[in-house]
């Protein structure tokens, strides 16, 4: 029972990335299902087996991305560690991903899919609001602690984050510059820090 399980993930997996590349070259609009098939190298019935639309098989992309730009982010707050030391490792974390050419690429074709179907932005921006939640939890953990200003938490985690994303994803995203070097990564990161701290912290 377990190989037919196995060959129909792998079968799942393969659709998948014949998706990511076919939207990556082509975009949402251009790219369609018996493309995707053909590249996939399955039939298109079992293309949509798995996936019933188009912009079904694009939300289970944007899921994966979005699970890849959170995975690092689960920090559970730490009472006996300072505040700088916890942030640190999630705010690297959402850098690098932010800087992985596979991530930028399909965000890409993710915004402009958005900015043709205002109704598919929404839920892109409600998926990804979900997915950043680790860093609001965290904060509102902090600030139950007494150790962060009772400011609204999903408006602290938003604006570090922005924070990092004005330097390491939106110069790349909409004017094509390079991904940062390991050293600006790290003064984007302890700048980050050092405004979040001087602003909220107690």
């Amino acid at each position: 029972m377990t190989a037919p399980q196995r060959l129909t993930d792998r079968k799942r997996e393969s659709i998948i990335l014949a998706a990511i590349a076919e939207f990556r070259a082509n975009g949402f609009d251009i790219t369609s299902m018996d493309k995707i098939a053909a590249t996939a190298g399955v039939s298109k019935r079992t293309v949509y087996n798995h996936f019933p639309s188009k912009e079904e098989l694009f939300a289970e992309i944007l899921n994966q991305l979005w699970a890849r730009v959170t995975a690092e982010q689960e920090t559970p707050y730490r009472p006996d560690l300072p505040l700088r030391d916890q942030m640190r490792p999630v705010l690297q974390a959402k850098v690098q991903i932010l800087g992985d050419n596979n991530f930028l690429d399909l965000a890409r074709v993710a915004i402009a899919a958005a900015i043709h179907s205002p109704e598919r932005a929404q839920n892109m921006v409600a998926r990804m609001g979900e997915r950043e939640e680790g860093l609001t939890a965290w904060i509102r953990a902090a600030q139950a602690d007494g150790r962060l200003k009772p400011v609204d938490s999903e408006f602290a985690a938003q604006q570090v984050q922005g924070l990092i994303k004005a330097f390491a994803f939106w110069p790349q995203i909409s004017m094509g510059q390079p991904g940062l070097s390991p050293e600006m990564q790290s003064t984007v990161v302890e700048s980050a820090l050092d405004m979040f701290l001087a602003c909220y912290q107690r």
